[in-house]
């Protein structure tokens, strides 16, 4: 019995010591609040067997109540807390079990995430790698170093010293080695920053992040980019001036004194004078002085706020106003560039000859002459053909056009589209003329005049004309608009938006108005209208926002209820006085023969 009552309070004393040790493993972190307390934990965990284990109750006897007594007295602690544990099933001590490892596995899940967010926020691996690139370094350093130090050891001196003063010997070389020694920390205590910086490493490539398109920052850098270029356009503006005497006296003084400067020498002490005066003056303005150096009058621009909030109307017309800029400044700086490309290629021969024939000259006049002639020479030309010839070639166009070689030979120097489209005038020109030989030589009959005969071979991008649009074969585009203009029509009798826009190409015979649709399909499409049938024609804008500035024109027919507009035109104006021009004249034809 004594045996039995042993075994069960050593039992039950493993027990009460696991349950105490898995009481301190828990809640080691800041976090321990948060959990739920041991009673309220759940019976199961998510990532355990969820299999209910049944509930046995045992039944304890009077006789085992007094055998788990304390023996010291009753009432004690120990024993109490052990009786209550004992009196436990084995259910019970499962789920307890099961809900500190489920706080357990929480707790860890949660250190987890706060490791990980202090990686983030020391960003550990950018510090790690500069630790090994810096660990790389001085593994580098302490390699030279060591390998300078072998070398100066294996240093042998030449000469053999008699046995007798070997000590003296001895006592000279640490002598030199120690001042060899300080003469070497010295130096690299002076010179080791500087040998350093010389030191070759690998180029890092950075790349520069593009910032996503907005209409404030858009704005907001054409602003800047203004800002930037106003003093180099003011300065070309006032060398314009100087030019075009703007103010005689100033122009005068100018052209006197760079003469004189020119003729004794003393051109380029006059132009860095003049630099050196322009930053004196730019240093008082920015000290607060009032200071205006220029011939022209600067004329101050109001300057408009930014807006805040802007429409999406206002948004895109502002994109395509910066869209029109930037195609016309490209489009200059592409004409120059192909400009000086054809001369310098042989694109037009009589050009790039005299530019041939004058860089032979220069060659040889700078081989036999002194530089002072040369260069006296060639500063009385600039001074007299800046300040006198240019401003006569500006006053009269007629003399520019017939004795002015530079400006000849830079306007007519061609670009590259106007070189493709010399290219394509003149194929399609060999083929007109081969195709109205063959035409006349086979099938040509008698009696069909030259026009008649032209306007056969007038095509759109679907064939012939007059098949296009069923009209008789006299009918063809009037000079103005062989190749048509670009637009849309909009009918706004249709309710179907297939058939409310159309895109294509705008034609105006003697007698009709053509419209081609750009879209494949039948010839329905296309729409035919009399001249003599149109009852009113205006000028018509649809959306500032559509090409052209939205510019169209409204035509309306008695077989329409509302106007047909022709829409989004570039060349409106031109279309519409052409357009108007023909109906004035049929209709007024027709009435003086109806009369």
């Amino acid at each position: 019995r004594d045996s039995n009552r042993h075994v069960k309070v050593k039992q039950k004393s493993a027990v009460l010591n696991m349950l105490k040790k898995l009481d301190k493993i828990r809640f080691r972190g800041h976090k321990r609040d948060e959990f739920l307390d041991l009673a309220e934990s759940p019976n199961a965990s998510d990532t355990e067997c969820g299999d209910e284990i049944p509930v046995k109750i045992p039944r304890t006897s009077t006789r085992d109540n007094e055998e788990l007594r304390d023996p010291a007295g009753p009432g004690t602690i120990i024993m109490a807390s052990g009786v209550q544990d004992f009196n436990r099933t084995e259910s019970d001590r499962l789920n307890e079990i099961k809900g500190h490892l489920e706080i357990a596995l929480l707790e860890k899940h949660f250190l987890q995430e706060e490791l990980r967010k202090l990686r983030e926020e020391t960003n550990a691996e950018m510090l790690r790698l500069e630790l090994e690139k810096e660990r790389q370094r001085r593994l580098e350093l302490e390699q030279k170093v060591n390998e300078v130090l072998k070398a100066r050891t294996e240093e042998v001196p030449p000469a053999q010293q008699p046995a007798k003063p070997q000590a003296q010997a001895n006592g000279t070389d640490k002598r030199s080695h120690t001042v060899s020694s300080r003469l070497q920390k010295w130096f690299c205590d002076k010179f080791g920053e500087y040998v350093e910086d010389f030191r070759f490493q690998p180029e890092e490539n950075t790349v520069e992040t593009e910032e996503p398109l907005s209409a404030r920052r858009l704005t907001e850098n054409m602003r800047r980019l203004k800002r930037g270029a106003k003093p180099v356009t003011n300065f070309v503006k006032n060398l314009s001036a100087l030019s075009d005497w703007y103010s005689i006296y100033t122009s005068a003084i100018a052209f006197i004194i760079y003469m004189n400067a020119v003729w004794h020498g003393w051109a380029i002490p006059m132009f860095l004078f003049l630099a050196i005066l322009r930053l004196s003056l730019n240093y008082l303005i920015a000290r607060g002085w009032r200071i205006q150096w220029s011939i022209v009058p600067e004329v101050s621009e109001p300057v408009e706020p930014p807006k805040e909030d802007l429409t999406v109307s206002e948004k895109f017309q502002l994109v395509l106003d910066v869209a029109q800029k930037a195609q016309n400044l490209f489009g200059k700086m592409a004409d120059i560039l192909e400009k000086i490309k054809n001369l310098f290629m042989w694109v037009q021969p009589e050009i790039t000859q005299k530019l041939y024939i004058t860089l032979w000259a220069a060659f040889i006049a700078s081989c036999f002459l002194p530089y002072r002639i040369i260069g006296l020479a060639m500063g009385l030309y600039a001074g007299i053909k800046f300040f006198l010839i240019d401003f006569i070639f500006k006053r009269c166009p007629r003399l520019r056009a017939k004795y002015d070689t530079p400006y000849i030979i830079w306007t007519s120097l061609p670009t590259d589209p106007q070189l493709k489209e010399r290219s394509n005038a003149t194929v399609s020109r060999r083929l007109q003329t081969a195709a109205s030989r063959s035409y006349v030589g086979s099938s040509a009959p008698t009696g069909i005049s030259k026009d008649e005969d032209t306007s056969r071979f007038h095509t759109t991008k679907r064939g012939n004309f007059h098949e296009v649009f069923n009209l008789s074969e006299n009918e063809r585009p009037l000079a103005v608009c062989e190749n048509g203009w670009r637009c849309c029509l909009i009918n706004r009798d249709r309710k179907m938006p297939t058939d409310y826009i159309r895109n294509g190409v705008l034609y105006v015979t003697e007698n009709y108005l053509c419209f081609e649709s750009s879209k494949s399909g039948s010839s329905k499409r296309n729409k035919v209208i009399k001249l003599t049938d149109i009852t009113d024609i205006q000028k018509y804008k649809v959306l500032s926002v559509l090409p052209g500035s939205g510019m169209g024109i409204a035509v309306s027919t008695p077989s329409t209820q509302k106007p047909l507009v022709f829409g989004a035109m570039v060349h409106r104006d031109e279309a519409f006085e052409t357009i108007f021009n023909q109906y004035v004249k049929i209709t007024s034809a027709s009435s003086s023969s109806e009369s």
